[in-house]
């Protein structure tokens, strides 16, 4: 009898979290590594996010069980946050308030997914994608895309995936990991074909405010008003107020959905903790103006990384236009002789990129995309340039 169950031993650890945790050992056994690995901002949390959370810890009411949804004002300041950012308008009961956006996904499936349920999911995709569905009794349907169409997928792509099992429709955009994002007039077709075709939508909206040059963010309900009552949108506070380890995000979606997915969070975990949801509070219902000076430091080195990567020879590197992630083509350097070492999958080129140049990445396998790489430009510029000319040196 096996020890594990079947459901939970089949789980792949988070390739993301691994990048970084062997980035952070080689570092504490006192390599001087450079990692691109990790998905957060380098920033700290906003003064004033702090400050809320520091006085929130005094207050004895945030030392006690809160609604498990959670807390009323803050599920009413995301609802304002919501028509403020995105033109969408929904109530404080279409919210439900989650220990971090992994956990909005996760409840997510759980919600829609009976067993057998096929959930399309466009690739290059989030690591923790098709986990969730899995788990939830789902099936991944994945469906490719190339730096060739820009990492977007069409209508032609949807109707030939859907089938009679077909649910749910993954749509991510800005995305994690190929910093595409969709136009308006793309993200409006996409929601059409759903509602025409009576498919869930599942649209993560977490890098909502990282979009660069002249791409722009457009909210699927918004666009197609129509599919209100087949689409989940999930975000949180993590990408845009530098709060990754506050774990706090939301999912949005119909009132019955949303009952169930409170009905099972007050089983799972209760309330997110108060504090945080108090700093969360502040974040949302706060200035953006740290916003935006964060976006225009990643923007600017999304610039930079992608300059330095396209110089090195057998990269090729799309311009990211949100997120803040470069997604490069590196098949050109696999079977190349790399300080009398080769790679044959980009997996292989990972470890040897680490053990020889002290440089960690995220290979594309992690994302259903052998051949790209994912390097994230949530660091300081002087570590992110030295990390890309080691590389450019070891390729020679």
């Amino acid at each position: 009898m096996n020890r594990t169950s079947e459901r939970l031993a089949a789980i792949a650890p988070s390739a993301t979290l691994a990048v970084d945790a062997k980035a952070k050992a080689l570092k504490a056994a006192g390599e001087n590594v450079v990692g691109f690995g990790a998905g957060e901002p380098d920033f700290p949390t906003p003064a004033h996010i702090v400050q809320a959370a520091i006085d929130a810890c005094g207050d004895p009411k945030n030392h006690r069980y809160t609604p498990a949804g959670g807390l009323p004002e803050l599920k009413e300041a995301i609802a304002a946050k919501t028509l403020r950012d995105s033109g969408y308008h929904i109530d404080a009961s279409q919210v439900l308030v989650t220990n971090g956006g992994k956990h909005a996904v996760y409840t997510a499936f759980e919600a829609l997914c009976d067993p057998g349920d096929e959930v399309l999911l466009p690739a290059p995709y989030w690591t923790t994608y098709p986990e969730a569905i899995t788990l939830a009794g789902g099936v991944p349907v994945v469906i490719d895309t190339s730096d060739e169409t820009g990492f977007k997928v069409t209508i032609e792509q949807l109707d030939a995936a859907r089938t009679d099992r077909t649910k749910v429709l993954l749509f991510v955009s800005p995305d994690n990991p190929s910093g595409a994002v969709y136009t308006p007039g793309e993200v409006k077709a996409i929601g059409e074909w759903a509602v025409d075709n009576d498919v869930w939508v599942v649209t993560d909206e977490i890098y909502e405010h990282l979009t660069y040059g002249d791409h722009e963010f457009a909210s699927m309900p918004t666009l197609v008003p129509g599919i209100a009552e087949q689409c989940l949108v999930l975000n949180g506070v993590a990408k845009t107020y530098a709060m990754t380890g506050w774990r706090v995000g939301w999912l949005i979606g119909p009132n019955d959905i949303v009952k169930a997915c409170t009905n099972f969070q007050s089983h799972v975990t209760s309330n997110v903790a108060n504090v945080a949801q108090r700093a969360a509070l502040a974040a949302v219902s706060g200035s953006l103006d740290d916003v935006v000076m964060m976006r225009e430091a990643f923007a600017r080195r999304g610039t930079t990384m992608h300059r330095l990567l396209n110089d090195i020879d057998g990269v090729t590197c799309i311009k990211p236009q949100g997120a803040f992630y470069c997604f490069p083509n590196v098949s050109g350097l696999l079977g190349r002789d790399l300080n009398g070492k080769s790679a044959s999958t980009t997996l292989e080129l990972a470890d040897l990129v680490l053990e020889q140049a002290k440089v960690a990445f995220v290979p594309g396998e992690a994302f259903g995309a052998p051949g790209y790489a994912r390097f994230s430009f949530a660091l300081g510029d002087a570590d992110m340039e030295e990390g890309i000319r080691r590389i450019a040196e070891l390729v020679g």
